[in-house]
């Protein structure tokens, strides 16, 4: 029996500029406990016609021809009522978002948002709801779950907030599950248990997946069918051995062939460091009772040295939750920290927050969820140029208009689209721009905070040779933030390995890489070469 068919959808957007063609003509279907996955660039329409299937876009913004067809169980859901359609939502069909810090309610905790998807459907009350939660977090890898149930989002890494995402979408066990990039913000361990979790809910439930993703090693881990998509079209489908293995399509033969690749270039002898810090701290307090009261600390780095040269890439790499980013935040000061920082030979650990708005054109940051860091109320372009109002006080609009236009060419955006908001940008292209943004200013060092997590294969490759151009130009410093360790093996010169806030292993990236020391170092190294190895038994039998 065919549980979800999808058969000639096409989806528009009606804009003041015209029609915009968002998907056409896309067929396929899923039966139950199997796993199929939408494969394709940033912006081919993946998300676009996924979210067509619970009918959760802009409408009447977004349109279907009449040709168009969702049949969920041999019903409509593209003629279905709101009263239907609440009621497979989150229940019969869940599905996890692709950015979870947009995704969650920032003013309520964790709990409260979990237990709302099941009193919703399973008609209890909120106080029993609650309760089921810290144990719904705990299957999806959370180490203290009662701590972060009742945490607000924001007091979560961006892994343990996809995590939640995922609880929730697993709550009131649902026929079809759609996950949009369930494992881009987890690290290689974490979304090793991650996939093996859904696989395991897969057989118990005989649970359907539909799978959105660029990382085609998960696509072989986990899927029976790939389809895949162009500019809005399907171009290629078939079961995942015979397309990743002998596909027919050129942009599927692209797609496989683009992994990343490439080294950094070697350091000059005589590059002079641009930061360097010496056990670093960054302790949060713990507050409890009615005075709130300091009862413990969250030790989130925890007595970190580093130092990073010019034209040199220090790559940082552990779990979610390590103090990868907090570290990142530290050196640019946008966290309290304890321990000198020094950059460029001044010591910034004690400048006030004036002092330091100079030194912000230097120093440039990109952040993990490129869609909380980008204003939804400006345009691309002002996005973009807002750090040339600040720093570049003499440029004319028409200097500031070119600097812009010349930076959402180098990392392959249609510079057309500037004025557009961040809303109507895939995941992948609002990375994009949050990169160009910190490019414009030309800065001397780049916390560059999981960069390639949202960005497809392709992009991902562009943007890593793009990195390092600039860096043999420029002499640009990096600290690189990633799960993904071929990505760091590419870029990096040296690799800090984090463990709970504190360094368990560091040195040269390919030494580090070929003969790791630590026992911590082995376990992300050996879960990041089993993910891409396609072994049979990982895959649903």
């Amino acid at each position: 029996m065919t549980l979800l068919d999808v058969r000639n959808l096409d989806v528009f957007f009606d804009t003041p500029e015209g029609r915009v063609v968002g998907a056409q003509d896309i067929n396929f279907s899923i039966e139950p406990g199997c796993t199929t996955a939408l494969v394709g660039e940033s912006g081919s329409g993946k998300t676009v016609s996924a979210m067509s299937i619970l009918q959760l876009l802009p409408y009447p913004v977004a349109t279907h021809s009449e040709r168009s067809q969702v049949l969920w169980k041999g019903e409509n859901l593209l003629q279905a009522k709101p009263k239907t359609l609440r009621g497979i939502r989150g229940n019969e069909i869940s599905m996890i978002f692709q950015e979870p810090q947009i995704s969650l309610n920032p003013v309520q905790k964790v709990d409260r948002q979990v237990a709302e998807i099941i009193m919703t459907h399973q008609r209890i009350d909120m106080r029993k709801a609650r309760q089921m939660v810290p144990e719904l977090l705990e299957d999806v890898g959370l180490r203290d779950p009662k701590r972060q149930a009742r945490s607000y989002s924001h007091e979560l890494s961006g892994g343990q907030r996809q995590r939640v995402m995922i609880a929730m979408a697993l709550a009131n066990s649902p026929d079809l599950l759609i996950a949009d990039e369930p494992t881009t913000a987890l690290d290689v361990t974490v979304q090793a248990q991650i996939l093996e979790l859904l696989r395991q809910k897969q057989r118990e439930r005989n649970m359907a997946m539909l799978l959105i993703t660029h990382d085609l090693d998960v696509v072989r881990a986990m899927a029976d069918d790939v389809v895949v998509m162009e500019r809005g079209r399907v171009v290629e489908t078939g079961a995942r051995d015979t397309t990743l293995v002998a596909p027919n399509h050129p942009y599927t033969q692209k797609l496989v062939g683009s992994q990343p690749s490439g080294e950094p270039s070697p350091l000059p002898d005589d590059a002079k460091i641009v930061v360097s810090t010496d056990d670093l701290k960054v302790h949060f307090p713990i507050l409890a009772g009615v005075l709130k009261r300091q009862v413990g600390a969250v030790k989130a780095v925890d007595g970190v040295t580093l130092s990073i040269r010019e034209g040199e890439t220090l790559g940082v790499v552990g779990e979610s939750g390590s103090g990868k980013s907090t570290l990142g935040m530290a050196l640019l000061r946008l966290v309290s920290s304890q321990g000198p920082i020094v950059y460029l030979n001044q010591n910034i650990d004690t400048f006030e927050p004036q002092q330091m708005v100079p030194l912000r054109r230097e120093m440039q940051v990109v952040f993990q969820d490129p869609f909380s860091s980008l204003s939804p109320r400006m345009s691309v372009s002002e996005i973009i140029g807002e750090g040339l109002s600040i720093h570049a006080t003499g440029l004319s609009i028409e200097e500031t208009e070119q600097r812009v236009i010349a930076a959402l060419e180098t990392v392959g955006l249609d510079p057309a689209a500037r004025h557009r908001f961040p809303h109507e940008f895939s995941g992948g292209q609002r990375q994009r721009i949050a990169v160009a943004r910190a490019l414009i200013l030309s800065p001397k060092l780049i916390i560059l905070d999981e960069p390639t997590s949202a960005l497809d294969m392709t992009v991902q490759a562009q943007l890593l040779d793009l990195l390092r151009s600039l860096q043999a130009d420029l002499g640009l410093a990096y600290l690189f933030i990633s799960h993904d360790l071929k990505v760091v093996r590419s870029m990096a010169h040296r690799v800090l390995v984090m463990q709970t806030g504190k360094v368990v292993e560091s040195g040269d990236a390919q030494s580090l890489f070929d003969h790791p020391a630590e026992p911590y170092t082995k376990a992300l190294l050996k879960a990041a070469t089993e993910l891409a190895v396609d072994d049979s038994a990982a895959v649903r039998q």
